[in-house]
């Protein structure tokens, strides 16, 4: 559990700092419509990681009281990423269909890549 925290922190920060970059880039870039759909992705992409993190610890706990837990949330998540979707097709003067779509990617991106610099340095 503790390196369920850790990571969760981890990709936090990470997601943070791509968020920021992204601000930066819809402010100061010609690429408004791109930036503002990676960081519409990558803040819904975070939830989702946020979502999962909840949805681990809940099953855990009921792992160790034995009992059986119905859903990990995966629902949710597509609900969200459909949710994303909706919006960037309503609004595509303002979101890039493909930047949101990589955005949602993203909270997946940050934990592969942590899982192989932390792999690394064990």
């Amino acid at each position: 559990m503790p390196d369920l925290e850790l990571m969760f922190v981890r990709a936090r920060r990470y997601i943070y700092f791509l968020l920021a970059f992204y601000v930066l880039g819809a402010g100061f870039s010609p690429y408004y419509t791109v930036f503002l759909g990676l960081i519409l992705g990558t803040t819904l992409s975070l939830f989702i990681l946020w979502s999962m993190v909840q949805k681990n610890r809940k099953f855990t706990k009921m792992a160790l009281e034995g009992k059986k837990m119905k859903s990990l949330g995966t629902l949710t998540r597509m609900s969200i990423a459909a949710l994303a979707a909706v919006v960037a097709l309503e609004y595509p003067e303002l979101f890039h269909m493909i930047s949101v779509v990589l955005g949602l990617m993203t909270g997946y991106l940050v934990i592969m890549i942590d899982f192989f610099i932390q792999k690394l340095r064990r």
